[in-house]
């Protein structure tokens, strides 16, 4: 790389080649479609948003995740005489440490966590009732345990004590089923367990995406049947557990939500790891996904508002769906959802979009290289719109156009977001990170009004961590270079990067 003299501040455009677009960019981030959404949430969307100031998408996506939890036992959406499928949602936010998705999750989730605590304190009396009682189970069976051992050593008669044994088998206490919505640091095998166990309909909601593509349960000797899992969790099918040491079970009607938010790096990790795996079982393909842009460095303090109409309607919504009481099946641990079914109009509205997404799976289609996600985009959608349906009129009625309307914005935006994350992952990484730093470059100068940055600065500041050493920073400045981009120049002995002024505040 040359160095020249050239003082940024005065130089004319007409100095600067046209810049040329670095093959590594990634798509353009579109706009979330807040719009779009019932005027409820989008209220409830808007509160959350001004108070935490975490990008908006982010908020959207716990608001959305809270609905899923709250109503997926309630309801499953029937598409035709023979598709039907659940309510619940996967979803994944890229976000960095910091962006508060904690805090819009806390905000999103206190109904839930509330009603969660408050059925646990009314339920005491039963758990100790239950308690009791298996202990007085217990030594019942051990006591005719005994009693059948001490007549066999004699050569005596056991059939007496069997029949009673028998029989007591059968009265086994039931414990009661208290309710646990929220999961936070379960592994996949804990998880799979506690809604057999403990109640049927539940969500992974958490900040820390490790706990599903970073705990030891995904490690490499049990990824795939993790992940197979978790697919039929989001299928709303049959787990069947088998173990050598304590009781095997069956996971059955039960509904799982997913909101977890995890950083780039972890979840580049994981698809080193187990890519063709998790690509190629559909586990990824189930989540919407949103990759929101940072408002950190642009969140200055606001004191918070004494009142939030918005997410408190939401929250009192959110708790009368809780307190409905789901249809229970024979076995008392699974539950058979009511089925939703589409209106005329709505129907004609999703097979439209159905068939949108289906043409553009063709080779020469917009979604070639998506084709596992845009395969399960028009079953998000119809999820999405029952989650309006159920937010706004319960298990009454079909769902409406407008339900659905409004579902496929929704999923297709987040179908978007998908396509840039592939994109980004699928690309050569040095590319991806001239593509990084060349954003990040534009956007500093933009803001301070500027048209170059000191080689410290940017050593200090930059957006990926490997650039701050000299030798990677200046290596893939030659990629911006060579596409005209920026140059390397001294003023007053000082070195620094300049950016073309095509590139800034529009070009102008």
């Amino acid at each position: 790389m040359s160095t020249i003299k050239l003082n940024p501040d005065f130089a004319p455009v007409e100095q600067w080649h046209e810049p040329q677009q670095l093959a590594g960019v990634e798509l353009e981030r579109e706009p979330y479609p807040c719009d779009a959404l019932p005027a409820g949430l989008r209220a409830a969307i808007d509160d959350v948003a001004a108070t935490t100031q975490a990008p908006l998408a982010m908020c959207a996506t716990s608001v959305l995740a809270a609905v899923s939890v709250a109503a997926q036992g309630h309801a499953d959406v029937q598409r035709n005489n023979q598709l039907k499928g659940p309510t619940s949602l996967f979803c994944l936010v890229l976000a960095e440490s910091g962006e508060r998705k904690s805090t819009a999750d806390k905000f999103c989730t206190s109904a839930i966590l509330l009603h969660q605590k408050e059925q646990a304190e009314l339920l005491k009396p039963d758990v100790k009732k239950y308690n009791a009682e298996l202990l007085a189970w217990n030594a019942k069976k051990n006591g005719l345990q005994d009693a059948i051992k001490q007549s066999a050593k004699k050569a005596e008669s056991t059939q007496d004590s069997e029949n009673k044994l028998i029989e007591l088998e059968t009265a086994q206490p039931i414990p009661p089923k208290v309710p646990k919505f929220i999961y936070g640091d379960a592994t996949p095998e804990a998880l799979v367990y506690e809604l057999h166990k403990s109640w049927p309909s539940g969500g992974v909601i958490s900040s820390e995406g490790g706990v599903i593509f970073g705990s030891h349960g995904m490690s490499s000797d049990s990824v795939m049947r993790n992940l197979a899992n978790m697919n039929i969790l989001w299928d709303g099918g049959q787990i069947p557990i088998s173990r050598r040491t304590s009781e095997s079970f069956t996971v059955s009607g039960a509904r799982l939500t997913v909101c977890v938010a995890v950083q780039y790096p972890v979840l580049a990790e994981f698809l080193a790891k187990a890519g063709d795996v998790a690509r190629g079982s559909g586990f990824l393909a189930r989540f919407l996904i949103a990759w929101p842009e940072s408002t950190q460095g642009n969140r200055p303090y606001k004191e918070p508002g004494s009142h939030l109409p918005g997410l408190n309607k939401f929250n009192a919504r959110i708790a009368s769906l809780l307190n409905q009481q789901l249809n229970f099946d024979e076995s008392g641990n699974g539950i058979e959802p009511e089925l939703l079914r589409l209106s005329a109009e709505a129907k004609s509205h999703w097979v439209k979009f159905y068939n949108f997404i289906e043409h553009e799976l063709k080779p020469t289609g917009s979604l070639a290289t998506v084709r596992d996600v845009a395969s399960k985009t028009a079953d998000n959608a119809a999820r999405v719109a029952g989650l309006f349906h159920l937010y706004e009129h319960g298990t009454q009625g079909e769902i409406g156009i407008n339900s659905m309307q409004s579902a496929c914005k929704i999923v297709t935006w987040h179908l978007s977001e998908s396509r840039r994350l592939l994109g980004e992952l699928a690309q050569d990484p040095a590319l991806s990170i001239a593509a990084k730093l060349d954003n990040w470059l534009i956007a500093r100068c933009n803001v301070q009004g500027i048209s170059r940055l000191t080689l410290r600065e940017i050593q200090q500041n930059a957006p990926v961590r490997s650039l701050r050493k000299k030798p990677n920073l200046l290596q893939v400045l030659d990629e911006l270079v060579d596409a005209n981009r920026a140059q390397l120049v001294t003023v007053d002995g000082k070195v620094f990067i300049a950016i073309n002024p095509r590139l800034l505040n529009g070009g102008d």
